[in-house]
């Protein structure tokens, strides 16, 4: 093996030799081998010169960035990041790293030189810069010229969009009748225009509630909503996201930022709130919208009208919207696609209207209110319901299998009607496809709960094998089936409550997993084939075959990751059952006998169910790419997405990183990314599911490759959520292992840890009678204290915070020790302060200290020795009382060994103390013998 110093002469004399490419090569080797910190630095810094000359000045400012986090005042390494970055256009950097070379040594004429160039540099480009008008005024030019340039225009587009962003930019944009130009831009019907338009429209809404309302009132809300009715998934989305940010601002909502005098020219924005949502309805029952539209429509309404929280009393905004648009809402629901007077609808259209009518329900306060809905649903069914009239009958059974997809209990009511329930069996039994198919689709949304299924098993069964038998057409045929399946799963995941004979179900699934892997049939009917595995998957025969049907499982993944997202709950559901993910309720062994004796039903297990078949399971899907379809199915901006849908996709993330081997290959695939919204939003439970499945990746995962960049700050709130007594102590343990990780990364993340007020309970932790616990809280907690404001809590009087951890270093288990003694010794360390006050929190410290430093563990030996020596250092008293003790024996009798590669450093730090001991005349030196 080379030697660092060598490799660093040689590449020293090429680099003379102005051989710089030889002198890289050097260099990068010494880099490889060394271990030094020192030496590393400078190699750094001979590097990046080598890169400057090069003229890769990108690669030379890293280089000496590197060399600058090991020395901070490294002034050669200073000045050529500044050199660097200033070749690359970053002059406020490039200034800021000669003004701290200026500071170090005040009488160097080149770093003055340097700075006087920079500055003169700087202040030409603000010139420049600030001409803001010009640079508007030119993009606008270039923009609304029909025959400037493709790559013109597209640059001129992407900077007015970065400029609106600013709020410099938007105000300069704003007041030089920007908003009459992008108007124009708007109305000359070219979509990456229009794109542009919209999209700097919304960054100057962004965060400014003056300004959104003057925009919302110039481009007035029929065009808004006009321009959102396009047949073009992504103007319609952008000026979607463009509504969204004015409705932020009009409810105070969003990025908040206060503008001083404008603020108050805004009037109350009640009413503009209020014609936005009457337009949105209006767009609901319009045929000129476009499927892309409604399904943003409603979007908007699931976002913005019910509460976010039911502890705010105020729901007018949904008691307007059932008063003013629920039957508009009823409409949609009661679309049926296959009619030639079908609204124009997407696949997602229609379960977002049940998503919508859902919300609306559940926002409501109070019986009257509830009632008050019930009876305008009641109300449209009746004024569709005509035995004369089977297309009209038909909207009314559609719109109620509408409602029982969205607030199930009242469309239960809905079914209990005269009428409805008859007109479902008549519309099963006639000769009309279209009759068939809604009435099926009905009968399925309807044997949602056993005590209903119960019903219709006894009276839909037979209707529903008359259809699957006699229909020559698939899409009715594959719905019979569903409906088959979803009877048949009735009794949940108990073995002993089946439905159906031995054997049937999984002939069902056998049926459905072929159609769904047939590509010939249409994507919405072969859904129905993933809708009946999801309940047929309860059954575990059902699901270990699925599993191994590798193009059934590629098939679902593939469909879920289609523009089609009514699927997504089916899919979620599948994979919660294939993974036993879901909550099982623990059988007490006296209660199941005493349920025997009294001739009760005993819910029974089935064999596949118990874990060995659950993990080959889990193995078998991460193989099949479960993981990136997941991913996918977390993407999705639309309220279909909905709480219930985000906690079945934790419960399987969480499944699927039980073993810790498939942890790297979770986050290979964009489970890391994906976990975190799922952490933040959604149901307790499956932000606490999420929550866990975070913390197990962090707890073993290299935080920079699982979380990179910026990301791995989101993910410090979700595991500091798990440190509390209502969870488990597998997620509090997982949660403080993940914060031991992270805590050890960087000085910034220590900082979002204190931030997130996770500090109090690390220390309640380190309390725990349970051993684990405790050692993970103490480990954590020697990361942190590198971090000045927990010193400073520890400095600080009146709490027992450096009490509890001189008493840990006293623990037996050697684990707990270790964590507690290295927190000692970096904090006795940092704070001379805390070398005072460790002598006055016990009377045991004396002891304890003694304890560490002859302690059988080296590492724990070596740690105890450093607080010994930083007392030493800290003050002369201590020193004096340590010199009086039997520590001075100890000390003596460890630096008097023979010198030994394996413990040298103990032996080094035992002699340092002697040797300050000496310094203060506290102690004479003794030949050695």
């Amino acid at each position: 093996m080379e030697d660092p110093i060598q490799l660093k002469e040689e590449g020293n004399k090429y680099f003379q030799a102005n051989d710089y490419e030889k002198a890289v090569q050097s260099y990068t080797q010494a880099i490889k081998l060394n271990k030094d910190k020192a030496l590393q630095a400078v190699l750094y810094r001979n590097r990046a010169a080598c890169f400057l000359k090069k003229e890769e000045y990108a690669k030379a400012a890293s280089d000496a960035s590197r060399a600058i986090d090991i020395n901070a005042s490294d002034i050669k390494a200073l000045y050529r990041r500044s050199q660097a970055l200033e070749k690359l256009g970053k002059l406020d950097q490039a200034f800021k790293d000669a003004q701290k070379c200026a500071t170090i040594e005040p009488r160097n004429k080149n770093f003055q030189e340097t700075l006087r160039r920079l500055g003169a540099n700087i202040q030409d480009k603000l010139r420049i810069q600030f001409s803001t008008d010009l640079r508007v005024q030119k993009m606008f030019e270039i923009l609304l010229d029909e025959n400037s340039e493709k790559e013109k225009r597209e640059k001129a587009a992407n900077n007015l969009i970065v400029l609106g962003r600013e709020e410099a930019g938007a105000e300069r944009i704003f007041q030089n009748n920007g908003v009459s130009l992008l108007l124009q831009l708007i109305e000359t019907k070219n979509a990456e225009l229009i794109l542009a338009a919209v999209r700097t429209l919304s960054g100057m809404c962004t965060g400014h509630k003056a300004r959104a309302t003057a925009i919302l009132h110039y481009l007035g809300i029929d065009n808004i909503c006009m321009w959102m009715s396009v047949d073009n998934e992504e103007i319609s989305l952008a000026v979607c996201n463009l509504l969204q940010t004015i409705t932020d601002c009009l409810l105070g909502q969003g990025k908040e930022e206060h503008h001083g005098k404008d603020e108050a020219v805004v009037l109350d924005t009640k009413k503009d709130l209020r014609m936005i949502t009457m337009r949105l309805l209006d767009m609901l029952v319009s045929k000129e919208v476009s499927g892309q539209g409604r399904d943003q429509a409603l979007n908007l309404l699931n976002k913005n009208i019910p509460r976010k929280d039911l502890k705010d009393h105020d729901n007018s905004r949904t008691i307007f919207v059932i008063d003013n648009g629920l039957k508009k809402i009823l409409k949609v629901a009661g679309q049926i696609p296959e009619m030639p007077d079908c609204l124009p609808l997407t696949e997602n259209t229609q379960l977002t209207a049940s998503v919508l009518l859902n919300k609306l329900y559940d926002d409501l306060r109070c019986d009257p209110e509830r009632d008050n809905y019930r009876v305008i649903c009641e109300e449209y069914i009746k004024s569709k319901i005509d035995p004369q009239d089977m297309d009209k009958t038909l909207h009314a059974i559609q719109m109620v299998s509408g409602v029982l997809q969205g607030p199930f209990d009242l469309g239960n009511k809905l079914l209990g009607m005269k009428g409805v329930m008859e007109m479902m069996v008549a519309l099963c039994g006639s000769e009309r496809e279209i009759d068939q198919l809604v009435a099926v689709e009905a009968l399925i949304h309807a044997s949602t709960k056993l005590s209903r299924a119960t019903f219709i098993i006894s009276n839909g069964v037979t209707l529903l094998k008359e259809i699957y038998k006699k229909t020559k057409n698939e899409k009715i045929k594959i719905r019979a089936l569903v409906g088959l399946c979803k009877l048949g799963s009735a009794g949940g995941t108990d073995y002993g409550l089946r439905q159906f004979a031995e054997g049937s179900t999984e002939k069902l699934a056998k049926q459905c997993r072929k159609w769904l892997c047939n590509t010939s049939i249409d994507a919405r009917t072969r859904k129905w084939a993933v809708e009946g595995l999801a309940y047929l998957t309860l059954d575990a025969d059902v699901k270990d075959d699925f599993v191994e049907d590798e193009l059934a499982l590629q098939a679902m993944f593939e469909l879920a990751k289609t523009s089609d997202k009514t699927i997504l709950y089916s899919v979620a559901s599948a994979l919660v059952n294939c993974t036993n993910s879901y909550d099982t309720k623990e059988l007490v062994p006296e209660l199941v006998q005493l349920a025997k004796f009294s001739k009760q039903h005993v819910p029974e297990e089935h064999p596949k169910d118990k874990k060995d078949f659950v993990v080959k399971r889990v193995k078998r899907l991460l193989k099949a790419g479960v993981v990136s379809a997941l991913a996918c199915m977390v993407k999705v901006d639309s309220a279909i997405l909905t709480d219930q849908s985000k906690e079945l996709i934790a419960r399987v993330f969480l499944a699927l990183c039980e073993d810790p081997k498939d942890r790297g290959t979770i986050v290979a695939q964009g489970g890391g990314k994906a976990l975190i919204p799922l952490a933040v939003e959604g149901t307790e439970v499956g932000k606490i599911k999420a929550s866990h499945a975070l913390a197990k990746i962090a707890a073993i995962s290299n935080p920079d490759m699982a979380f990179p960049g910026e990301r791995v700050y989101e993910v410090v709130r979700p595991l500091v959520s798990l440190l509390n007594t209502e969870r488990d102590g597998l997620q509090n343990y997982e949660a403080l292992l993940g914060l031991t990780n992270f805590s050890g990364r960087s000085d910034k993340l220590r900082m979002k840890i204190v931030k997130e007020r996770a500090l109090p309970d690390i220390e309640n932790y380190m309390f725990e009678n349970h051993d684990q616990l405790r050692q993970a809280a103490t480990e954590c907690m020697c990361n942190l204290v590198v971090n000045k404001e927990v010193q400073e809590r520890f400095v600080a009087d009146g709490n027992d915070r450096l009490k509890l951890v001189v008493l840990l270093c006293g623990e037996d288990d050697e684990k707990v020790q270790v964590a507690a003694a290295g927190a000692l010794a970096m904090l006795t360390a940092a704070q001379k302060k805390l070398c005072s006050k460790m002598t006055e929190v016990t009377t045991q410290w004396l002891e304890i200290l003694q304890r560490l430093c002859l302690h059988d563990n080296m590492e724990v030996q070596h740690r105890g020795l450093v607080i010994a020596f930083n007392l030493i250092s800290a003050d002369k008293e201590l020193a004096k009382k340590l010199v009086e003790s039997e520590l001075l024996e100890i000390l003596t009798y460890i630096g008097k060994q023979e010198d030994d590669p394996k413990k040298q450093h103990i032996i080094n730090v035992a002699r340092d103390c002697l040797t300050r001991c000496m310094d203060y005349g506290l102690i004479k030196p003794l030949s050695r013998a």
